[in-house]
């Protein structure tokens, strides 16, 4: 561990000095005229941010979506202000009345930080630690994104070669989350990454003594990062020259991540609210903002004052953005005219699109074979790996059970890891069993850009990723998760890790696509369908099984979620039966049952109840005839999704209760999966619909 350097090269003027007191003022105006919020964190870190906005960062206000910019991600996403305050003063679109109008309806200024909604803004955050995690993931795409594009040039040379920063506070490293990816992190050697610490020793419960005694620098330096603690100003106050000199140092150290530690006090300088738990989320008072506005030197008479000088240094921030902008221009121009392959592999991936020829290396499956819907996937994967390059990703250590390894002879992994197929540009990522973690560094790998990421464990593990994928729905990131095990059918494992509830609540996500092939071919088709759906932004869920199940022959309609694998025979349907996954086999064998009792029976495959959603109601009703009131859905988990299916007459064949220790079929049987009690739902349904 070191402190800060005693000389520095940092230009600090007394603009610069008002500007970060400007900071100041506006976080605790914003705060004060809403009502609620969190000032303190705002008023501490107001340098740290400065610095790294005004001083440091290679970004351009003007350009927010630029390639070869840095990333700041602000993991401690209530101190939004710390954020807003800064993309205000640089120029990014971002004005005072905006920070006027701040946590209130249509604000540009909502209470967390926002993706999509407030430009400048990398990731959504609030819960504590996804951000730190996010970073993880974007260090990792920004790698990759190099390996795909320019992977011989020398390091710092690369128009691909940026910085990924972020500012976590002691919130977000109490979060496992962030232990997870710090883990993960620093077995990667992600030099790329520097991640700010703001140890003000405050929590909403008081100070940090209540729950923490950790050394939390020497756990970063034994997770294998590059460790430096800044000291502060005698007064109190962050010092942005140890600051500026430390991030400086964090910057040019390659060969690993680094920790900065900077012990700030919450709410500096107010002269009762600094250092108290009060002013991490409430406001400060009319007084102490008064009392505090005194000590900074500005008028307590007035709110949101900015000095038209401030701005107008502040400002700069565009110019010296251009210049950033244009200069990295050039070496990118340069790049293009020696690798034309690669630049037009790089337009491609950025415009969205995919190769041409992809969907011809997808497989088709022989029906009637019996294959597990998770080896069909693995070898989609596989078969696509050849020829979309910017498709990657990994498991949660469990890749030979969820046939996620795209390329066995090619791990995403630094230089001087001793396995033999270790790259630091490979294609088949190991998270570790960290599904949290690697549920949002997804995340940051997807926001990052260029490539195109999945990740993979049992469905059942999907409870440990939740908060995350959850991000994903409410940010309309593109991840793709292979939960695999979906059912009672992975058999003797048990209760533990056979999934009941679990396929309803992922669907009750907004914006969360769950997809549960019925077959190898529904599989693939289903792949071709996330793979085209990229661009529109939304989470996918792949839910597959462990068990073999029947080939049935493709059907292009598999994509649009819901569609007649067999039709009735005999006349219009009287019963539609409604499978999923591994059930639908049940339907198809209940199916024959019924006709040959003479009763004519749809079975409608919906591997995607959101796809199904998204079709016009004249599809719909095409799949799922009005008049026909006699239903069944059947799967193996609880049936909360399938009431609005069924109506008053259907049935539902459901598991309501957990599972238990015992081959997957004895458990099918046990617990009712039969095609004879789907049957028999159908028979009381036809009664039911009758009366």
């Amino acid at each position: 561990m070191s402190t800060k350097p005693t000389t520095t090269d940092l230009e600090w003027t007394e603009s610069d000095r008002r500007a970060v007191d400007t900071a100041r003022v506006l976080a605790m105006d914003s705060v004060q005229k809403v009502g609620n919020g969190h000032p303190g964190t705002a008023m501490s870190l107001a340098p740290a941010a400065y610095v790294l906005f005004q001083k440091l960062m290679r970004h351009d206000p003007a350009d927010a979506q630029w390639t070869g910019r840095d990333r700041f991600i602000l993991s401690a996403g209530h101190s939004s202000l710390t954020l807003y305050i800064q993309l205000y003063l640089a120029g990014y679109g971002v004005e005072l009345e905006d920070l006027e109008s701040f946590r209130t309806w249509g604000s540009k200024t909502p209470g967390h930080p926002e993706y999509g909604h407030t430009v400048g803004v990398e990731t959504t955050t609030g819960p504590l630690g996804q951000g730190v995690a996010n970073a993880v993931g974007m260090a990792m795409a920004a790698r990759y994104e190099r390996g795909l594009y320019d992977p011989e040039a020398a390091p710092g040379t690369s128009p691909f070669d940026h910085t990924i920063f972020a500012i976590a506070g002691d919130g977000c490293l109490q979060e496992g989350i962030s232990a997870e990816a710090s883990s993960l992190a620093g077995h990667q050697k992600l030099g790329n990454l520097v991640l700010l610490w703001d140890d003000n020793h405050i929590s909403i419960e008081g100070d940090t003594e209540t729950a923490v005694s950790e050394d939390t620098l020497k756990r970063y330096e034994a997770y294998g990062w590059h460790v430096q603690r800044v000291e502060q100003l005698p007064n109190g106050d962050l010092d942005p020259e140890g600051l500026y000199e430390a991030l400086k140092a964090a910057r040019a150290e390659t060969g690993r991540p680094s920790f900065i530690a900077a012990r700030s006090i919450i709410a500096w300088p107010a002269p009762h609210a600094q250092n108290t738990e009060a002013a991490h989320g409430s406001a400060l008072g009319e007084e102490e903002v008064a009392a505090t506005k005194k000590v900074l030197g500005f008028d307590p008479e007035k709110s949101f004052e900015v000095s038209t000088d401030v701005l107008a240094h502040t400002r700069e921030a565009l110019d010296r953005g251009r210049e950033a902008r244009t200069e990295w221009e050039k070496t990118f121009a340069a790049w293009r005219t020696a690798n034309p392959e690669r630049a037009a592999t790089f337009d491609r991936v950025r415009a969205g699109e995919l190769p041409a020829g992809w969907e011809e290396k997808l497989p088709a499956f022989e029906t009637g074979k019996s294959l597990a819907t998770r080896a069909a996937s693995g070898k989609v994967l596989q078969a696509l790996g050849e020829v979309i390059p910017e498709l990657w990703g990994g498991s949660a250590d469990l890749a030979g059970s969820n046939n996620t390894t795209i390329d066995k002879t090619s791990s995403f992994l630094p230089v001087g890891n001793p396995l033999p197929e270790a790259d630091p540009y490979g294609r088949t990522v190991h998270y570790g069993i960290r599904e949290h973690a690697m549920g949002s560094t997804m995340n940051g790998i997807a926001l990052h850009g260029n490539t195109r990421i999945y990740g993979g464990t049992f469905l059942v593990f999907s409870d440990y990723m939740r908060p995350a994928v959850r991000l994903a729905a409410l940010m309309r990131v593109p991840v793709t998760y292979v939960w695999t095990h979906d059912s009672i059918g992975l058999g003797e494992d048990g209760p533990t890790h056979q999934p009941v509830e679990h396929l309803s609540a992922l669907r009750a996500i907004p914006g969360l696509n769950i997809v549960r092939p019925a077959d190898a071919n529904e599989t693939a088709i289903a792949w071709r369908e996330i793979l085209k759906r990229h661009a529109k932004g939304a989470p996918h869920g792949l839910a597959l099984t462990r068990q073999g199940v029947p080939t049935y022959e493709a059907n292009d309609d598999a994509a649009k979620g819901g569609y007649v694998l067999f039709e009735a025979e005999g006349g219009a349907p009287r019963v539609v039966l409604i499978g999923t996954g591994s059930e639908v086999q049940l339907a198809v064998e209940a199916r024959e049952r019924l006709q040959f009792a003479g009763i004519p029976t749809r079975v409608v495959s919906m591997p995607s109840v959101e796809w199904f959603e998204e079709q016009d109601q004249e599809y719909k009703d095409s799949v799922l005839p009005p008049a026909v009131k006699a239903r069944v859905a059947v799967e193996a988990g609880i049936g909360l999704t399938w009431h609005r299916f069924v109506g008053e007459a259907g049935r539902i064949v459901s598991l309501e209760h957990f599972g238990a220790s015992a081959d997957g079929k004895v458990l099918f049987r046990e617990f009712g999966f039969t095609a004879d009690a789907v049957a028999a739902a159908a028979r009381e349904s036809l009664a039911a619909s009758a009366r």
